[in-house]
């Protein structure tokens, strides 16, 4: 808080002077920037799947996204909670804050066959779990797909 003396007046009491201060502000913005860039990378699925990459233009994502993760040993994963493929349905039930009309985002590693991704979209058919978006990476548009490195032929 800051003061003034003034001599025009004859009164001892110190005038209060009306100005901001901002340095409780600054302390508590970066204490928060702090928070932030801690909590962050946190609220990520941190799963190791080599995903596909695709150049169609990235939809908004929601702000809490159901994962379902097929990994190269065909396991599967709700978030990073792996989960047995009997019980994948029953398990996305179970999730907080997910309903039959919310979409499940559905990420595949690159070396998962095929019918098996055709075989977990089934399972969530089945579930009643039918709105399913395909995740993949971010690629150049107009560029080829890559191909896996151990189709290449010479």
């Amino acid at each position: 808080m800051a003061v003034s003396i003034s001599e025009n007046d004859g009164d001892d009491d110190f005038a209060e002077s009306h100005e901001i201060n901002v340095t409780p502000f600054i302390d508590v913005m970066l204490v928060l920037l702090i928070i932030f860039m801690v909590a962050a990378p946190l609220s990520t699925v941190d799963l190791p799947i080599d995903l596909p990459t695709s150049s169609a233009t990235p939809q908004k994502k929601p702000d809490k996204p159901t994962y379902v993760s097929i990994k190269p040993d065909l396991t599967l994963a709700i978030g990073e909670n792996a989960v047995k493929r009997v019980d994948l349905v029953n398990s996305l039930d179970a999730v907080p804050d997910m309903s039959r009309d919310k979409y499940v985002f559905v990420r595949a590693d690159r070396m998962v066959p095929y019918g098996e991704l055709m075989g977990v979209m089934e399972l969530l058919r089945a579930g009643g779990y039918t709105h399913v978006k395909l995740v993949a990476l971010e690629g150049v548009p107009g560029a080829p797909a890559a191909a896996p490195a151990d189709s290449a032929k010479p």
